[in-house]
């Protein structure tokens, strides 16, 4: 019989009981009694879905009984077993069914088990679904790259060995590069393979490796893509080097220019690519040279007396032992060039004298050579090797000399007014420096 909380208390109110405080322990009685009774009317209308801990299936959906314990019971029959707690779908312990509400998934276990919901496998799945959609990326990672339909391999750390580059940027471990995959997950690049692979194999092992056949102007434009300066500069200047040598003259082309030129006087080279040329122990006597691309180029025993060669490139150029009586080299280019023993003085009714005004001669050698009265105005010859130098009467007016060697030259009537003498050695000198005309900084 079930009792209404008005007619309880309306009842009781009426009873013998005086007691207050029996009175009260009653009705407080009664009261939790009609509240459990409410309870469970509500509840006999609420189901449940029932599942073995770590299954997700063979369920069972059943209503709600009116204990914990009748619950229990249930469980441990359906699925054979002595069932003795009950899990939420998030793991929570169920204590009472007071807290169970409708259409709540259970999940029965043992004393022993733990709470495995859905079980080990579908918790793995989601594991390595999360794992691929937030890997942890490392350097030492393999990848796989797909360019231009050709399957290369290499780890994180090759690609990202030139910190600037874009493939570093892609791959890098701290950005996030959104790169297209194709259906077996290697990285997309659209362009050559062809050129690729070398630029791959520099990534590798530091060396530019071109396989023969394959053109350096693609594996240029590849590098320059990618922005890989290292090899850029490397093969730009290998193709200007190339590039120099078909147009430059070799030895027998100029010597059949020579045997068809009536008057030498006249040959005119200005501006002629001769870089590396061999043009030694030839009498090139009165060429004019003039913005010629000499540099590397041998003359080492030639006869050049009378040369134009203002404003022309002699950098690195051996003109060892050769003949130099009156040339003309105004701001002529011999950084680095050989000139021991040349002859620079000027002989016969022409007497005209060699003209170096302005001439780069830094870290140049011109030991032993005679260059009396020759102008030498304005000319570098910083860290020069001028040992035993004949220099009388020369003008160096205004020339840097400085940390210059002129150990054993002789200097005597030499003009060496404003000249840079910072670091010059002078020992044993030929003429006394007192006879020697200078002013200006002095080591």
């Amino acid at each position: 019989m079930v009792y209404s909380l008005d007619s309880f208390i309306h009842t009781h109110t009426h009873s013998n009981i005086n007691e207050p405080e029996q009175q009260f322990k009653i009705l407080k009685q009664n009261v939790k009694r009609i509240v459990l009774q409410r309870q469970k009317l509500k509840m006999s209308g609420f189901r449940i879905k029932l599942f073995r801990n770590g299954k997700k299936d063979s369920g069972l959906v059943i209503s709600i009984p009116e204990s914990y314990e009748s619950l229990v019971n249930v469980a441990s029959n359906k699925f054979e077993q002595r069932i003795s707690k009950l899990y939420l779908s998030d793991g929570s312990l169920v204590t009472t069914i007071n807290l169970i509400r409708d259409d709540d998934t259970l999940y029965a276990a043992k004393e022993d088990e733990r709470f495995q919901g859905q079980g080990p496998q579908l918790l793995l799945d989601k594991l390595c679904l999360c794992s691929k959609t937030k890997a942890v990326k490392s350097s030492s990672d393999w990848i796989t790259l797909n360019v231009g339909g050709k399957l290369f391999t290499t780890t994180r750390n090759t690609l990202t060995r030139y910190p600037d580059t874009m493939l570093a940027r892609m791959f890098s471990i701290s950005e996030t590069w959104k790169s297209a995959v194709d259906a077996n997950g290697a990285y997309l690049i659209d362009r050559s393979p062809e050129y690729f692979e070398p630029i791959l194999n520099f990534l590798r092992q530091g060396i530019l490796i071109i396989n023969e056949g394959v053109n350096q102007r693609g594996v240029l434009e590849e590098a320059r893509f990618f922005g890989l300066i290292e090899i850029v500069n490397e093969l730009e200047s290998e193709l200007q080097t190339i590039e120099r040598q078909k147009q430059s003259v070799t030895r027998s082309e100029f010597m059949r220019l020579l045997m068809t030129t009536s008057n030498v006087d006249k040959l005119r080279c200005q501006g002629v690519d001769l870089a590396g040329a061999d043009l030694s122990y030839l009498d090139l006597s009165s060429i004019n040279f003039k913005h010629a691309n000499l540099s590397g180029a041998n003359l080492k025993g030639a006869s050049l007396g009378g040369c134009q060669f203002n404003l022309a490139d002699l950098s690195n150029a051996c003109l060892d032992d050769a003949t130099l009586e009156g040339v003309q080299m105004k701001r002529v280019n011999l950084e680095s060039a050989s000139l021991k023993n040349c002859k620079f003085e000027a002989t016969g009714t022409k007497n005209q004298k060699a003209n170096l005004e302005g001439a780069n001669l830094k870290e140049a050698s011109l030991e032993g050579s005679q260059m009396s009265n020759a102008c030498l105005r304005l000319a570098v010859l910083k860290e020069a090797n001028m040992r035993n130098c004949v220099l009388r009467g020369a003008t160096l007016a205004g020339a840097d000399l400085e940390n210059c060697d002129l150990t054993g030259a002789d200097l005597e009537g030499a003009n060496l007014r404003g000249t840079n003498v910072v670091g010059t050695i002078f020992l044993d000198i030929v003429a006394p420096l007192h006879m020697v005309q200078f002013e200006g900084p002095q080591s």
